[in-house]
């Protein structure tokens, strides 16, 4: 009997308690840089913006500091005009020398009329977690764009053109033409986005075998209302947050997130935050009135009360950890990762998390 015992003993797998370091930026400092990703095929320049480990140190740089001329300014004086919510300052070392080694890439894609800095928060912390993150700026459907009184339609021929734009930016990556093609691991390739950049993740996820997980940030990536993406043809691991008081896609979108979380072919999470709107994962939170949801107060999109929104720091702190445990459990095989990921952290109260 001693030796089932010691076998059985031997073969038990000790839980692996989740990993909160995510919650706080990692051990590298986070290099940026802008470059231009040329799609030859389709006469496109795109302005991306990288964000990856450096050894290079720090130091607390205005946003507006990442934009050329001309919306370097006009960003500075959205943010003399706004409220608290938007990111100001990001702990950054530009144009920094690159981290020694061979790191995951995260490909970013921004919210309907955003910039690539969207998700800048997010990048950072991805990035001080020994990733390299590439946001890519959707030419014609930007904050810029929308300011100037051209916005972009929202449907599937603009999916098409978003889809095709972060695929040429990877695949500048992979010829060796961006600064930070030397230090990506093209074996593990993770998708993310926010809002029509969750769909654009999910469309991407489904097309490029070089995807091998997705995230989707307030917004289904299959849905009525743009088509293109089908669950049943995305087999990698994906994730899903839901903001419970998203006043933008309202219940009717929060419930075909659950949906796909639901109809998710593989592994699948999913983490819904109370009293989040739409922008609450966004640094451009309340930067302008489309931007809104998500900054100060309001009416519940649940029940018409009134209430005030989650802290923006604190939801982009959510956003960021659990992406980042998220990547870090699905493409480097993370046991501690995983455990975050499938858990409510109690740095952030009640989250209703859920995995299949």
């Amino acid at each position: 009997m001693r030796w089932l015992l010691v076998l059985l003993v031997a073969c038990a797998s000790p839980s692996v308690p989740p990993d909160r370091s995510v919650e706080q930026p990692g051990g590298w400092a986070v290099g940026t840089t802008r470059f231009t990703v040329h799609d030859a095929a389709r006469s496109r320049d795109l302005v991306a913006q990288a964000w990856y480990p450096t050894p290079a140190p720090a130091a607390a740089t205005p946003i507006e500091m990442l934009e050329a001329e001309p919306p370097q300014a006009q960003y500075a004086q959205l943010l003399a005009a706004a409220p608290s919510c938007p990111t100001r300052t990001l702990p950054i070392a530009l144009d920094a020398v690159p981290g020694d080694g061979a790191f995951p890439v995260i490909m970013i894609s921004h919210c309907h009329s955003c910039t690539r800095l969207s998700n800048a928060s997010t990048a950072m912390r991805l990035a001080s977690h020994g990733f390299v993150a590439v946001t890519v700026e959707h030419l014609g459907d930007t904050l810029w764009d929308h300011l100037a009184g051209h916005d972009a339609d929202i449907d599937s021929a603009e999916l098409d053109v978003r889809q095709l734009d972060i695929r040429a930016a990877l695949d500048q990556i992979a010829a060796g033409g961006t600064p930070i093609s030397g230090m990506a691991d093209l074996a593990h390739v993770g998708m993310l986005g926010h809002s029509m950049g969750a769909v654009t993740a999910g469309r991407v996820a489904q097309l490029d075998t070089r995807i091998a997980a997705a995230a989707a940030l307030c917004s289904p990536m299959e849905n009525p209302l743009v088509t293109g993406v089908t669950l049943a043809d995305i087999h990698v691991p994906l994730f899903f947050m839901v903001a419970i008081e998203d006043n933008s896609i309202t219940e009717f979108g929060n419930k075909f997130i659950r949906d796909n979380y639901t109809a998710a072919t593989g592994d699948a999470y999913k983490v819904e935050v109370p009293d989040a709107g739409h922008w609450s994962v966004s640094d451009l939170d309340g930067l302008v009135d489309i931007f809104a949801p998500g900054c100060g107060m309001a009416q519940r999109q649940t029940d018409g009360t009134d209430f005030t929104y989650l802290d923006p720091a604190t939801g982009r702190n959510i956003a960021a950890s659990y992406v980042t445990a998220f990547f870090a459990a699905t493409l480097l095989d993370d046991a501690g990762a995983r455990s975050y990921v499938e858990a409510a952290s109690p740095a952030f109260g009640a989250l209703q998390v859920d995995h299949h």
